[in-house]
């Protein structure tokens, strides 16, 4: 059997958690797209993991995959590694294999990506200037870097050298940068070499051989450069679809698509958010749940529910099963609302049109229901929910047209509920 997390919402929706819960079920765990940009926080007991790249599976003693999906800031690896390791997790080549053809993050960049959102000015994406957006225009224009190239002096020279021509406009290009450049990446080659595998290989032969692999998405389905918020998203496809040719896996077969969705909306940075409570609502949904990014430490913009946006990543994922995150979050509110329409323009809308020019008059119709008032945090079985609580995720589900299967109500792996016992 095979499973996909997917965020339904604009990212930080809890995936981390969620992925650390069900590795305990599986053999590998394989990220599929996106860089360092991608934050997930699991905690476990009295300790805390922050994770931008390494699958959080390899939190739960398992073997983690990083895709050529993915475009890898090797030094930010490095760190990575380093940090779980002073916190006792042990990572090496028995345990993390790397897509021999992943493209990789250089320095140049990152100080393309902060030029970019400098000429911007006003109309700044908010980009994390990390150089995931440059390194996939370096991708697709077929400049770029990949791990198997650092094994080959000649190649990898000449690619730099060719990087650095096309970029002579807005980055010093000399031979003093390049054999700078060149000698960093050798050197960490020499770290890297060891994880490098064809990972498309050892995914498919696992998958004939019935083992349970589980792709971990980052960021969230209205962040996707094709059906997200445009201009406003991510640099990589952030849908289930990308799980094959972020991995090279075929099998299409035994799939449980799973949708992980807060009990509310956050969104960081620039975009629209036609649920977005700018009011005491906002305020404290986002002191309650702690809503700061894992990566950019911004402070989230906060709302009501949204099931247009989230019935539209369900058809849009092919998503089977939602699991939802933060019900406790919800906990003191006397009422609580869910959007199921938006109106523009005196016209209806069931999902999220993709014209900019519409965003800025769309009014959220809104299904008000009460509050239970009582703690659900820490509940790990349905029939202990209070009778509202059950209501509201069973109003959900309707609007959605899709199973509500997982709960989860607090940050650790046992504050969870396995509504329908999946596994």
């Amino acid at each position: 059997m095979f499973y996909t997390i997917i965020g339904t919402q604009w990212g930080d929706e809890g995936k981390g958690k969620i992925v650390d819960w069900l590795s305990s079920k599986v053999d590998v765990v394989v990220r599929f797209q996106g860089g360092n940009n991608a934050g997930h926080t699991i905690k476990v007991k009295d300790k805390t993991y922050k994770l931008n790249l390494i699958p959080s599976g390899l939190i739960n003693n398992k073997k983690g995959i990083i895709g050529n999906g993915v475009v890898l800031d090797p030094w930010s690896l490095i760190k990575e590694i380093q940090n779980l390791s002073l916190q006792g997790i042990n990572i090496d080549e028995k345990n993390l294999m790397i897509a021999e053809n992943i493209c990789l993050i250089l320095p140049i960049h990152k100080k393309l990506d902060e030029i970019y959102e400098y000429q911007r000015g006003s109309s700044s994406l908010g980009t994390t200037k990390k150089g995931i957006g440059p390194a996939y225009e370096d991708k697709i224009g077929r400049r770029s870097i990949r791990l198997c190239d650092l094994s080959n002096d000649e190649i990898l020279k000449n690619k730099i050298k060719n990087l650095y021509k096309f970029h002579e406009n807005r980055i010093d290009n000399n031979k003093k940068n390049q054999n700078e450049i060149f000698n960093e990446l050798k050197k960490i080659n020499n770290f890297l070499s060891k994880y490098s595998s064809p990972t498309w290989q050892v995914l498919n032969d696992m998958g004939r051989n019935n083992k349970k692999i589980l792709f971990e998405g980052a960021q969230g389905s209205f962040l996707d450069i094709d059906f997200g918020t445009y201009p406003y998203v991510t640099s990589s496809n952030t849908l289930s679809g990308q799980i094959h040719t972020g991995t090279g896996f075929g099998i299409k077969k035994n799939h449980e698509i799973f949708g992980i969705t807060k009990a509310y909306t956050t969104r960081v940075g620039q975009g629209v958010f036609p649920t977005e409570q700018k009011n005491t609502i906002g305020e404290k949904l986002g002191k309650i749940g702690n809503e700061f990014g894992v990566v950019t430490k911004r402070k989230r913009r906060c709302g009501w529910f949204d099931a247009n946006l989230v019935r539209q990543s369900v058809s849009l994922n092919g998503i089977t099963s939602i699991v939802l995150t933060k019900l406790d979050v919800l906990d003191s509110f006397d009422e609580i609302k869910i959007c199921n329409n938006y109106i523009i323009d005196n016209k209806n809308y069931n999902y999220l049109p993709p014209h900019e020019n519409l965003h800025s008059n769309i009014k959220p119709e809104y299904i008000t229901l009460p509050g239970w008032k009582q703690s659900t945090f820490g509940i790990n079985k349905w029939d202990q929910l209070p009778k509202l609580a059950k209501d509201y995720i069973n109003r959900i589900e309707n609007l959605i047209n899709c199973k509500i299967q997982i709960i989860s109500t607090g940050p650790e792996r046992s504050e969870t509920i396995n509504k329908k016992k999946l596994f």
